[in-house]
């Protein structure tokens, strides 16, 4: 397993990740498979969204305040129940082919790391598994 470390110096962002994660993937030297990433956070979390117009990012980070906006007397008494929902929504992992030793996004897709309740460092792990044929496993005697 791999892990990117990311330094946030805001409450709330969206911070691209893709060529980090793709860097890990040429690492690897696979060309067939998955990737699987995963923030071991509770107020942090991950999406794939736009990646060419940075209006995008603001615009997803400011509509999830309005939807949960801070300090609306939530019984968690850290002040951060914002936070923790917008994780909820929004997921603790991906999972994302590679095929060619290229992650499989569309074209416009980006992968990004959430942040709810920065500034803190925060770490995103990556597993890369390879893609093995049934017949391959067959061969071996594997069921």
């Amino acid at each position: 397993m791999d892990k990117i470390e990311i330094r946030t110096d805001r409450r709330n962002d969206l911070i691209d990740i893709t060529g980090k994660v793709q860097n890990i993937v040429a690492k690897s030297k696979l060309k067939e498979g998955m990737c699987f990433l995963f923030v071991p956070h509770t107020t942090a979390g991950l999406t794939i969204n736009e990646n060419a117009d940075p209006s995008v990012k603001e615009d997803i980070l400011n509509n999830l305040s309005k939807l949960i906006p801070s300090g609306e007397g939530y019984a968690h008494a850290e002040g951060n129940s914002d936070s923790h929902i917008k994780s909820s929504l929004l997921g603790n992992s991906l999972n994302i082919f590679i095929e060619d030793g290229r992650l499989c996004l569309g074209s416009w897709q980006g992968i990004f790391f959430v942040e709810g309740d920065g500034p803190r460092t925060r770490e995103v792990w990556v597993k890369i598994i390879h893609s093995r044929p049934v017949e391959s496993r067959a061969k071996r005697g594997e069921q």
